[in-house]
């Protein structure tokens, strides 16, 4: 295994590591060490999706391995942290269940093909969906920690959060919507290849 997929790996195992600080019930004393900590763990993720790219581009590493699992371990990624999210009350769920719904699809395509022995690449709108995904994440997951630090050192009011959640969704409904053309861009660009799988 070359060094651009075992950092697409070790994407997999922060994702866990991420979801673990984020969602489980630690002690209220710790609530802003672990948010935080979250938030450095997603920070490290997300960047690990752009060096294994340039990684695997300059030093001519791209496999079919790479092709298939840096797409899946994004979406691991990117879902988790959205499903937590839903589970916290900070975004609308039936959001996310469009979101999750053309990942299964364009998913369970390419995998579909590469049992057919071909192997369907990731399109630049899913580099720019995914790049979307991952900055709204990183807002919300900013805004949690800052609440946390209001708690512990200043005060917090509850005001904050509806105004804070009002704006995210309607943030959501570009995601949603950049989230439907990738997948619906995707097809297209693919659809000679689907159609004779």
């Amino acid at each position: 295994m070359n060094l651009a997929n075992k950092i697409t790996i070790s994407r997999i195992i922060l994702t866990f590591v991420f979801i673990f600080l984020l969602s489980f019930p630690f002690p209220n004393n710790w609530h802003l060490w672990t948010k935080a900590a979250s938030l450095v763990v997603f920070l490290l993720a997300a960047l690990s999706d752009l060096l294994d790219g340039k990684i695997a581009q300059k030093w001519n590493m791209v496999t079919d391995f790479g092709k298939l699992m840096d797409p899946i371990a994004d979406k691991m990624l990117v879902l988790s942290a959205f499903l937590v999210f839903v589970q916290m009350g900070l975004i609308a769920g039936w959001m996310v269940v469009i979101i999750v719904a053309r990942e299964l699809l364009i998913t369970s395509l390419r995998l579909f093909a590469l049992n057919k022995g071909k192997v369907l690449s990731a399109a630049k709108s899913g580099k720019h969906k995914t790049f979307s995904q991952m900055l709204l994440i990183i807002i919300i997951l900013s805004f949690i920690v800052f609440k946390e630090f209001c708690k512990v050192y200043a005060s917090w009011n509850p005001y904050w959060e509806k105004g804070f959640i009002w704006a995210v969704n309607i943030v959501m409904w570009f995601v949603v919507i950049l989230t439907l053309w990738s997948g619906l861009s995707y097809l297209w660009k693919n659809r000679k290849v689907i159609a004779n799988i």
